[in-house]
């Protein structure tokens, strides 16, 4: 008889065009369709909408923050309260980053060493020590299916040799986190371990990162510590060199990316996976995403418009509301606004994600990102 069992992790590519990608992600709970974009549940929600809205928008997977979780309402209480699938009612994957990031972003609150880094929480001052072992544990507590490698971000502009050390330390941490995730129950509860490769703009220390990654063996590889400042145009210079130094055969996720041009310019590049908060921030803060541009429903031109948001845009937001009206929202402070500008955004997201898939699978990549640009940055 064959093999019913459902996947624990698999990927394949099933098309490619130039060095964009157009692939899948098989899991337990669930097929994630590659290029993907994960919306950022940080505290087991994406601000502003309900889970069942937020599968609705297309999308596959989402991203939870072991960093905030850890801290409140805490990982063994989600535990016990069942896993964060049932906790936040997302059935479908969940991606957990490692805490990593967020420590470090901490710079007054926080004390690095080889063990990792003891901090201080930013919600009630307790102190707190987040190892690789500890992040491990963490993630799979919450019942992450996708847990991440827990490493250190050090800034672009920082001295050569402070971020090739910094670089080294993550990957020592790389190594002790595939160790704790395949010991004890941890293998068992989540599906797989990605690798996070450093070394900032530098293609030699990225090289190195992504030798060592692969030695140590990941189901898939990020590529960490860029969107942290350095500007789009540092950002694709690097990402020219550093999706290829990973893996071919495994997912290739850029972290904390970003603006729809930045999307498409990456995918370009041969990145499979992102995450970013900007479609819900920007839904809570009154700007819309649309296949011509960002629009700010804030100002005045908006409070007569008739028109859709977006005229191309299919999602419900599109058929059913006036930017007069969303532009009332936003100025009146309603709770409605934010709901309503988040799931445009994110379904805006999804169908710009599953245009580039279809742009690859027809291969007519290159003529698709052409077009976007002349659109979206006109």
């Amino acid at each position: 008889m064959p093999d019913t069992k459902p996947e624990r992790f698999r990927f394949a590519i099933h098309a490619t065009d130039g060095k964009a990608r157009k692939g899948t992600i098989r899991m337990q709970r669930g097929e994630i369709l590659t290029p993907a974009f994960m919306p950022v549940g940080t505290a087991a929600t994406v601000k502003a909408m309900k889970p069942e809205t937020v599968r609705s928008t297309g999308a596959d997977i989402i991203l939870g923050n072991t960093y905030h979780l850890m801290l409140r309402p805490g990982a063994e209480r989600v535990a016990r309260l069942g896993g964060l699938h049932d906790f936040m009612n997302w059935q479908r994957p969940i991606l957990t980053d490692s805490g990593g990031y967020q420590v470090m972003s901490l710079s007054d609150l926080r004390k690095l060493s080889e063990e990792g880094v003891e901090f201080r929480s930013h919600i009630d001052g307790s102190r707190h020590m987040l190892t690789p072992e500890r992040s491990m544990e963490i993630q799979r507590l919450l019942g992450s299916d996708i847990a991440m490698a827990f490493d250190e971000c050090p800034r672009a502009d920082q001295p050569r040799d402070e971020i090739a050390a910094s670089m080294e330390l993550s990957m020592r941490w790389a190594k002790r986190s595939r160790d704790a995730f395949d010991a004890g129950e941890a293998h068992a509860a989540v599906a797989a371990l990605f690798g996070i490769q450093q070394g900032a703009l530098d293609e030699g220390l990225r090289a190195v990162s992504a030798g060592e990654l692969t030695d140590i063996g990941f189901d898939g590889y990020a590529i960490g510590g860029l969107a942290v400042g350095e500007g789009q145009e540092a950002m694709f210079a690097t990402l020219d060199f550093a999706p290829g130094q990973l893996p071919e055969d495994r997912p290739r996720y850029l972290m904390g990316v970003g603006k729809p041009d930045d999307l498409v310019g990456a995918v370009e590049r041969g990145v499979d996976m992102f995450d970013c908060v900007l479609p819900s921030r920007s839904g809570r803060n009154g700007q819309a995403f649309t296949w011509n541009g960002p629009l700010n429903l804030r100002n005045a031109r908006f409070a007569e418009d008739t028109a859709p948001l977006d005229e191309r845009c299919s999602c419900p937001i599109c058929s059913t509301y006036s930017r007069a009206y969303l532009h009332h929202l936003v100025k009146a402070g309603e709770i409605l606004g934010p709901m309503l500008m988040t799931e445009h955004n994110l379904s805006f997201y999804q169908h710009l994600m599953q245009a580039m898939r279809d742009a690859i699978g027809e291969r007519r990549f290159a003529a698709f990102a052409a077009d976007f640009r002349s659109n979206y940055l006109s």
